[in-house]
């Protein structure tokens, strides 16, 4: 039990599902750093950015226990994972928490929208050092196995050397063979968007519904220095994200306003 106690604990998470492959892969990635406790959705979250289960209950089962694992399987979202997980399953904080690894881009504002990185992001509430990954491969299929080195060294180092209270990280895999990575690029967060289109259809009783699709425009392809052209130029990007969202910048023209009642 005291050999138990002086492993790290790490809280493992994600959006995808409790089954979803990214989500196996990262366990391979922290299982040699510690004890292991997996809560996540059992069905899949994505897009759900920071939602929370309010108006109807949440429930959890254990799903299986085995080498130093134990997964659990919650009906809420990926931050209700998180706070459920806290409050009712681990008996102890856990060293670090970790999310993914995602299906799909969570590089530039895709983070806003981001269930993996809400996760993270409650991570960092509760103060503990929390990294999303994910995988710029959104098949159900994609190939995990070359990024689970590279994922080794960023736990290694978060657990070495700790984050500050309210930053996290954001962590982005090109999807490409493992020698072609050339390293990794601490870098920002592109700016750029969503541009969202609408596929309308009609039902069998000719009541209209829609599909949203659309495509990721980067508004700053000249810049150097964003996760955007780190991932385009096969590297990992890693951007620090603060849970403060106040625009210091700002508050002394704010100031300046004219509130007069």
């Amino acid at each position: 039990m005291e050999e138990e106690m002086n492993k790290p604990l790490i809280l493992v998470t994600n959006d995808d599902g409790v089954n979803a492959k990214g989500i196996a892969a990262l366990v391979e990635i922290v299982k040699p750093f510690g004890e292991i406790v997996v809560v996540a959705p059992l069905h899949g979250n994505s897009g759900m950015s920071h939602a929370i289960t309010v108006k109807v209950p949440i429930r959890y089962k254990k799903i299986k226990e085995v080498d130093n694992v134990t997964v659990y399987g919650c009906s809420g979202t990926p931050v209700d994972s998180v706070k459920l997980a806290m409050s009712e399953i681990l008996k102890r904080k856990p060293d670090l928490i970790v999310s993914g690894i995602n299906h799909g881009s969570n590089a530039s504002v895709s983070i806003i929208y981001s269930g993996t990185m809400a996760a993270v992001i409650e991570g960092c509430i509760y103060g503990i050092p929390s990294v999303g990954f994910s995988l710029l491969d959104y098949s159900n299929d994609a190939e995990f196995s070359p990024i689970i080195d590279h994922g080794k060294k960023i736990v290694e180092n978060v657990l070495k050397n700790g984050l500050s209270y309210g930053t996290c990280l954001n962590v982005n895999f090109p999807a490409i063979p493992k020698h072609e990575i050339k390293g990794f690029k601490v870098c920002r967060q592109a700016k750029g968007m969503w541009k969202e289109e609408f596929d309308k259809r009609l039902d069998p009783r000719n009541g209209e519904y829609f599909w949203l699709v659309g495509y990721f425009e980067n508004t700053e392809n000249g810049a150097t220095d964003t996760d955007e052209w780190a991932l385009s130029n096969n590297y990992v990007s890693i951007v620090p994200v603060e849970i403060d969202f106040t625009d210091y910048n700002k508050i002394d023209e704010l100031k300046k306003w004219n509130y007069e009642i």
